[in-house]
């Protein structure tokens, strides 16, 4: 699996620089189209619109190689990073993911205290038994005689103690306990239950404290089974944190596209960028731009994750392959670069942020669907058949094909053709998004209806 993603992170290194060198070259014919001497009326008017400006200095020759969708990307990288939106975002993500690995750190490393009340004589075998108890729940016991019984009833309902052991037979507790239970307490007054009945079984069969104590360290008998463990086990907590992780980002980048086209055309700014540029390079760009700034903000939200688990001595990455970290990176940015399109062309259609909810349902219905789906998937260790299909469907491959590695229910060749499907489907939702932008980004008045939009380029 490592080698699989090396061999596609070459390939995608490879085509981005031979994209760059292309509308590098397409750069030198048309000339520096961005900046201007001066606005498009003023050229015209001087008789220069068509004059070609040769470079004058470092910025210029930048520009001229990466092209007006590079152009067009830099603007929407600072226009995205600039903004308090994206800073107080991405602190209070980082401020998520150390909390989720920080308080389990310090709860596990910080035992809990209880006193527990005894009255009545108690053997010493008992009183380390009970002692031992507490450290197997990582609780803190310290034994407490009370004078009778009255005053442990006292301390039981003051909080005084945890819970009182009369004549080392009878368990006194202030509350009783269920079942389903599953707090410190209720887990400490289980095992010192387990440990008092262990202690009256071996009084009533004669056994001493010597024998009690050699039978404490027995060793367990060896378990052989006729049929071996399955392979698919509940996935890890990492597995989850990224799950959610990728549930919250692409909805995230998604709302990011759909406003930033929509506010363009709302505010008529979309009408001067055509001036300048063609509308396919004006949402390639966009969706570039931003696309670099999800991967970047998804970069450091797991390079912040590693650190600080490594700093506070967490296991939440414990076990966790680089194989699964590198495989939820890729699945954001290809989960991104088919969604990005869809909600590109979505906001093209509309006229008013009003009319977004209409429009984005839809959209959303795929992502909820894979989110779901994966997190059932992740939490039971069962990998359905209908869930494994929905690892092959490009709008839900990016939650379900990252459970499956992290599984263990996948092989590198349905990885590979896992990818190669939602690559196809991107290029394809490509061409129709900007078919849709480039009919519907200047009509305005209204909504535009999708059937509109088709039967315009039918016509």
């Amino acid at each position: 699996m490592t080698r699989a993603l090396v061999l596609l992170g070459v390939v995608a290194l490879a085509a981005l620089r031979i994209w760059f060198r292309r509308r590098s070259r397409g750069a030198r014919g048309r000339g520096a189209s961005w900046r201007r001497s001066g606005s498009p009326g003023q050229s015209a008017a001087s008789g220069q619109s068509g004059a070609r400006f040769r470079p004058t200095g470092p910025r210029d020759l930048f520009e001229r190689a990466i092209g007006d969708v590079g152009l067009v990307a830099a603007r929407e990288i600072r226009e995205r990073t600039r903004g308090r939106t994206f800073r107080f975002g991405t602190v209070l993500i980082l401020a998520a993911v150390a909390a989720a690995i920080v308080i389990p750190v310090v709860r596990s490393t910080k035992p809990g205290a209880e006193r527990i009340g005894v009255v009545g004589a108690m053997p010493a075998s008992l009183r380390g038994a009970v002692v031992a108890a507490g450290a197997s729940v990582r609780t803190r016991v310290t034994v407490a005689p009370e004078p009778d019984l009255t005053a442990a009833k006292r301390d039981l309902r003051t909080g005084a103690i945890a819970l009182a052991i009369v004549d080392a037979r009878t368990i006194v507790t202030a509350k009783a306990v269920t079942s389903s239970d599953t707090s410190a307490g209720a887990a400490l007054e289980r095992t010192i239950a387990n440990a008092v009945s262990l202690h009256l079984a071996f009084e009533a069969a004669g056994i001493t404290a010597v024998q009690a104590a050699a039978l404490a360290r027995s060793t367990p008998a060896r378990v052989t089974s006729l049929a071996p463990a399955p392979t698919h086990s509940a996935a890890r907590p990492t597995s989850l944190y990224g799950l959610i992780l990728l549930f919250i980002l692409l909805q995230q980048y998604g709302t990011w596209t759909l406003m930033g086209v929509l506010e363009e055309k709302a505010s008529r700014v979309v009408e001067v960028l055509l001036a300048t540029v063609r509308p396919v390079q004006l949402l390639a760009g966009k969706v570039l731009g931003i696309g670099i700034v999800a991967l970047a903000q998804a970069g450091l939200v797991v390079a912040f994750a590693l650190v600080l688990a490594k700093a506070v001595g967490s296991d939440l990455l414990t076990g966790a392959a680089p194989v699964e970290l590198l495989s939820e990176l890729l699945w954001l940015l290809l989960g991104y670069a088919f969604y990005c399109w869809v909600y590109a062309a979505t906001g093209s259609m509309a006229e008013r942020q009003d009319q977004l909810q209409s429009l984005t349902f839809p959209l959303s219905i795929p992502i909820i669907l894979g989110y779901v789906t994966a997190l059932v998937a992740a939490s039971s260790g069962n990998a359905s058949t209908f869930f494994k299909v929905l690892a092959y469907l490009p709008p839900t491959a990016p939650f379900a094909m990252p459970v499956l590695v992290g599984l263990g229910g996948v092989t590198w060749w349905e990885f590979v053709a896992s990818v190669l499907l939602s690559v196809a489907a991107t290029v394809a939702m490509a061409r129709l998004a900007a078919g849709v932008y480039r009919r519907a980004i200047l009509r305005t008045g209204r909504r535009v209806a999708l059937r509109e939009v088709f039967s315009k380029a039918r016509t």
